[in-house]
């Protein structure tokens, strides 16, 4: 073989350096799925190991709950009111106008209520959380309340955790009112919708089975949210600027997880 041909032929080194490349992304994917998933479950074992700290939880609870209601509130409204416009628009091509109510409480009950409900609370409190527990790490203290002898994953992770996952639901179902009461402005003030055909519609569309999917979707959204950016704060590094990469990773990866797990959601849900 001469030498052009040695100089033409890709080296193991190169070779190897270039599925190295392919390979880290997706590796480090997995890891930071791994950690997230374990960081998970010591949250889960050490909900039920005293000391409880009621304190920490209604702090977290008013953080997260009470200082999201008004932002909930108003994209809810905002959101029906844009869907009903685009609704009335598709459906009186067929003079239907009369089913937008049913439509739009089907729509928020199953997916934008909670869905969209999570995504607010992810850009407000979720990324607070991974700024404040990274913050924390940094500055070493989680390092000064581990030696103290407490539990940082019990007495920082676990109050964030559980007051999402139960405020969440309270907010999808403020979310989908306000949507409503947005809707029904635009559709029976605005547009001139019988007032009585857009309530009855409402109630022949929605059942039970939509208002336990909006929950269960709430909970599980608020359970990713919170460990996610929680993950995210606890194992940050680098000083400020790895503080602030890891709550722009914690907000991207809230967000991209509660557009999969809602897909997963549904279907499973849809099934049973």
């Amino acid at each position: 073989m001469s030498e052009a041909d040695d100089k033409d032929t890709p080296s193991a080194g190169a070779i190897s350096s270039v599925f190295d490349k392919l390979l880290s992304s997706p590796l480090a994917m997995l890891d930071d799925l791994g950690e997230t998933v374990m960081l998970g479950g010591k949250a889960f074992v050490w909900l039920f190991r005293p000391p409880v700290r009621p304190w920490q939880l209604i702090g977290a609870i008013e953080f997260i709950g009470t200082g999201s209601l008004f932002i909930v509130a108003l994209v809810g409204m905002f959101t029906g009111m844009a869907f009903t416009v685009s609704t009335i628009i598709g459906f009186r091509q067929f003079s239907a106008e009369g089913m937008v109510g049913g439509v739009v409480a089907l729509a928020l009950a199953r997916e934008l209520a909670p869905v969209l409900a999570a995504v607010v609370v992810t850009a407000r409190a979720g990324s607070t959380i991974a700024s404040e527990l990274g913050n924390m790490r940094v500055s070493e203290q989680i390092d000064a309340i581990t030696t103290m002898g407490v539990s940082p994953v019990q007495y920082l992770v676990v109050p964030r955790v559980v007051a999402t996952a139960l405020v969440m639901p309270l907010l999808a179902i403020l979310f989908g009112i306000t949507g409503m009461c947005g809707a029904y402005v635009v559709a029976v003030v605005w547009q001139g919708i019988d007032p009585g055909v857009f309530v009855d519609k409402i109630q022949s569309f929605l059942h039970w089975g939509d208002i336990r999917m909006l929950l269960i979707k709430a909970v599980v959204f608020g359970f990713i949210v919170s460990i996610i950016c929680c993950k995210k704060g606890f194992y940050a590094s680098g000083g400020a600027r790895g503080v602030g990469e890891a709550t722009a990773k914690a907000v991207v990866s809230s967000i991209v997880a509660i557009f999969a797990a809602d897909y997963i959601v549904t279907t499973l849900l849809t099934e049973m």
